[in-house]
């Protein structure tokens, strides 16, 4: 039986209404100076849309961890900061994190700025970072674990889903993003994968907007012209925030069905779709690596815990929470192994911990400091819920390093 922490899963499981639901109960710690989480998510600006649910998963799972003992014989103390969407302001987040509050291990950042921006903070000041969210790759470092996807765990099988007989056999693609390192590395990975599918540079439309941007009336008016030109098209979408809100709402004021242009998108989750009037959306599809509509036992834990936590049914799961989840049990077990909270000793514990995650696939830390994990696209239902219309029979092992980036080829392992 997989364990969480020092925890047995199905112990977790039984104990989840006493520990969450009767707060009165606090169990005895040694005199040890607690076990500092440091959580680094933008709670306002742009980002606070998507990051808000992760700060709370982190802190139900400080909760739940102490109602069962903490680790070592030590209390886990969250200790929250709010970079604010600010991207410089993450650096100094960080820095105060580790060097004034003495985190032993932090989760944070969403955008691949934000994270870029800490990079630098953890490997000076040897802090560990579990960062949570999909991303394009092209990065490793001793201070981070990655434990959402890499461009082959999402991007690429996305493309591919959206080429193939159930995706409608797009033959010609629309890329838009944010305009920030993720959608342009990722759709430069997509554009050399698609070159080497035949699709030339004429049949791909590529855009950018910033980070907050309101106004799609003129763009997507140009994807409809693009996609009126006899060759079935698809749009790929990696605009990140709450800019998703207003671009939504624009394909269904234009009348974008799935069935006419499919529309799959890296960053909408449950989350994001809380916000928006989904009718209309019906059928545009999300690649990610879990979903709250996965039938598993594992997933049925994950939703009971946070729902004994965040005590609304309105609140979902999405895939980075369940990241969330996942790197947070890795990091418990792998101090339970260790026996100590030192960044050196985790750092070479966590590797090869394995962990029977929500999404229904045992994933494990691989020594590039990824997740293999499985790929699913959903399809919007009108609830906001995805239906999975189709994943993959393994998980994946994450390449950090794309082939289809040229000079790679000496990074690339294997």
């Amino acid at each position: 039986m997989t364990k969480t922490g020092t925890i047995t899963r199905r112990a977790a499981l039984a104990g989840l209404t006493t520990a969450l639901a009767a707060p009165a109960f606090r169990p005895s710690f040694a005199q040890a100076a607690p076990i500092k989480i440091g959580v680094l998510h933008s709670l306002s600006g742009t980002m606070a849309i998507s990051e808000t649910a992760l700060r709370d998963t982190v802190l139900m799972m400080v909760e739940y961890q102490n109602s069962k003992g903490g680790l070592l014989g030590r209390r886990l103390e969250a200790v929250v900061v709010d970079p604010a969407s600010n991207w410089p302001l993450f650096a100094e987040k960080a820095r105060e994190l580790l060097q004034v509050h003495k985190v032993d291990v932090t989760y944070g950042c969403w955008t691949s700025v934000s994270r870029k921006s800490v990079l630098p903070v953890f490997e000076e000041l040897n802090g560990m970072l579990f960062y949570p969210v999909q991303y394009e790759g092209e990065e490793e470092s001793r201070n981070i674990f990655y434990t959402g996807a890499a461009p082959n765990q999402q991007a690429i099988p996305a493309v591919e889903y959206l080429m193939g007989p159930d995706g409608g056999e797009a033959k010609r693609i629309v890329l838009l993003g944010t305009d920030y390192v993720y959608p342009r590395t990722t759709n430069r990975i997509l554009r050399g994968f698609l070159n080497s599918k035949g699709i030339t540079d004429a049949d791909i439309m590529e855009e950018y907007t910033p980070f907050g941007h309101s106004d799609w009336q003129g763009i997507v008016s140009r994807v409809k012209t693009f996609a009126n030109q006899g060759k079935k098209t698809a749009i790929v979408s990696t605009i990140n925030g709450d800019a998703n809100v207003p671009f939504y709402r624009e394909l269904g004021n234009q009348g974008i069905k799935a069935e006419d242009i499919p529309c799959v998108a890296f960053s909408v989750g449950e989350e994001e779709l809380a916000g928006i009037d989904t009718r209309p959306l019906v059928g545009h599809l999300a690649a990610w690596n879990y979903f709250m509509s996965v039938q598993s036992p594992a997933n049925t834990e994950f939703k009971n815990l946070w729902q004994a936590y965040i005590k609304n049914p309105r609140r979902v799961t999405n895939d980075p929470m369940e990241a969330t989840y996942t790197g947070f049990n890795m990091w418990a077990q792998a101090v339970t192994k260790a026996g100590t909270t030192a960044v050196d000793a985790v750092r070479t514990a966590v590797i090869g911990e394995k962990f029977a995650a929500p999404a229904g696939y045992t994933e494990e830390m691989l020594p590039n400091h990824h997740l293999s994990k499985p790929v699913m696209i959903g399809e919007i239902q009108a609830d906001g819920q995805f239906n999975i219309v189709w994943k993959t029979p393994e998980v994946v092992p994450a390449e950090n390093w794309s082939r289809f980036i040229p000079e790679n080829a000496n990074r690339r392992r294997g």
